[in-house]
């Protein structure tokens, strides 16, 4: 080979070379900080929120990245834990009725020093009341359905692959107002608190819907946002908010450690408010771009709505407390507002009964919650969401305007709607089935949800 050829070929490579190294440098450079935040957040939740162990937690939810698991994690006295990645290391703490809180912008002790009005937990025993309210369980002796079958089917969904386990720690049905089927993994009960990650969406939107009945929001007027009233974000409405059609700049990717999604949940203490920081990318109500940042600004807004002195108290005595979902927790930012995009915690039960609610139209035990119909405005598909997969801030399996088999579970009822979030959390409801389903757990593998779903509905009786 002549030396201009092996000049040639040692400048390719050198360029190969570089174009490896950017990535890896850059990835080196921003994952760290993005993962130590992530690590200290989930197990602060777990340890305290959830009464996990470090060593479950490490097993489960920090199997999520490669190297997680291995992080350094010190739970303090203090109530907090401090994560360690490489170079990086961050804090979240815990306050007694608020959960943990990832120390990002503030300092700790600004922000321990922060005085909210909470809302006085229920003292009611619901192991002496009657579902839904609480957790006796009456099953009627004139029942239609093979329970063993239903049985049978809940538990093929905790049998695991080694290699891709599926992590299923709950599953709750209910079918016509009753419990018909339940199971939970080793060391959970119906008493554990789990995860709902973005299913704090459809909490979030239940809240708006609250402040709708009262007149205190509507859905088609701008919104109310100050920073907006200068620009073209003006025209973002409420509802825009809520099916994810704002048109502000977003990228919901969980794999960019300097995308928007991760820029506000780690490095922001106001989360509502850096997503409303972003600019308008395209006009309001033509595309549709799942977000957790619109979320959080509708969290913002419901804030505002309430007043700080009843803020806090809010979504317990005026929806949680109402239907027994005594054991919700939702977990501010530094600011003291709700993420009402991913931090809330129930057990397996509760979040059947926030299915219920919707079922009944927001309707429970002789008390409206919901104003009339939004049931049906949240199932409603947004106009430009391609398969008529998204109405305000749950999923739907609407399907292709044009090709309804075109949906995002072809084999499942078209009228099905579910809160879904991170790790295959599932709160699904089925008007026409009369059906509720709820699955909780921790898998990075998928899960087989429709076709346990539609097993389910397989055993019940023709309406």
């Amino acid at each position: 080979m002549n030396p201009p050829m092996k000049k040639y070929l040692r400048l390719i490579l050198l360029i190969i070379l570089i174009l490896l190294l950017i990535p890896i440098g850059y990835l080196a450079i921003y994952f760290p900080p993005v993962m130590a935040g992530m690590t200290a957040k989930v197990t602060c939740s777990c340890v305290f929120v959830m009464n996990r162990s470090v060593e479950s937690v490490r097993a489960k939810e920090l199997q999520v990245f490669p190297g997680l698991s291995r992080a350094g994690i010190e739970v303090g006295s203090d109530s907090s834990v401090t994560a360690q990645i490489l170079w990086s290391k961050s804090k979240a703490i815990y306050r007694e009725g608020l959960g943990c809180t990832l120390l990002a912008e503030r300092s700790e002790e600004d922000i321990r020093g922060q005085k909210f009005i909470l809302a006085k937990k229920s003292t009611l025993d619901q192991d002496t009341i009657a579902w839904p309210q609480g957790d006796k369980l009456n099953i009627d002796s004139t029942f239609s359905i093979d329970l063993s079958r239903i049985n049978s089917i809940l538990d093929s969904a905790f049998i695991d692959d080694p290699e891709k386990p599926l992590n299923t720690l709950a599953v709750v049905v209910v079918h016509n107002g009753l419990i018909i089927g339940e199971r939970y993994a080793v060391g959970f009960t119906s008493k554990s608190r789990m995860m709902g990650w973005s299913m704090g969406k459809s909490i979030t939107s239940a809240l708006i819907g609250i402040l709708v009945r009262d007149e205190k929001i509507h859905v088609l007027d701008g919104a109310p946002i100050a920073e907006w009233q200068n620009d073209d974000r003006k025209n973002i409405r409420v509802e825009n908010l809520l099916q994810a059609t704002s048109g502000l700049s977003w990228e919901e990717g969980y794999f960019n450690p300097r995308g928007q999604f991760h820029e506000m949940l780690m490095n922001s203490d106001d989360k509502g408010g850096y997503a409303a920081s972003q600019k308008l990318k395209n006009p309001p109500g033509t595309v549709f771009q799942y977000s957790s940042g619109t979320t959080n600004i509708l969290s913002k807004i419901i804030r505002e709505k309430v007043g700080d002195t009843s803020y806090h108290q809010f979504p317990y005595e005026r929806l949680f407390y109402k239907i027994g979902m005594n054991s919700m927790m939702m977990e501010p930012d530094a600011s003291g507002t709700f993420v009402g995009s991913s931090y809330v915690f129930a057990t397996a039960r509760d979040w059947a009964r926030f299915g219920l609610l919707y079922l009944n139209d927001g309707y429970w035990l002789g008390e409206r919650i919901l104003p009339e119909g939004w049931a049906e405005y949240t199932s409603t598909p947004s106009a430009v969401a391609p398969l008529g997969e998204y109405g305000a801030q749950w999923w739907l399996n609407a399907g292709e305007k044009d090709n309804p088999s075109n949906s995002v579970y072809p084999n499942l009822p078209p009228d099905a709607y579910w809160a879904d979030g991170f790790e295959e959390q599932y709160v699904m409801v089925i008007p026409s089935k009369n059906l509720v389903v709820v699955r909780l757990g921790i898998s990075h593998h998928g899960s087989p949800f429709e076709k346990m779903v539609g097993s389910i509905i397989k055993c019940l009786p023709e309406e």
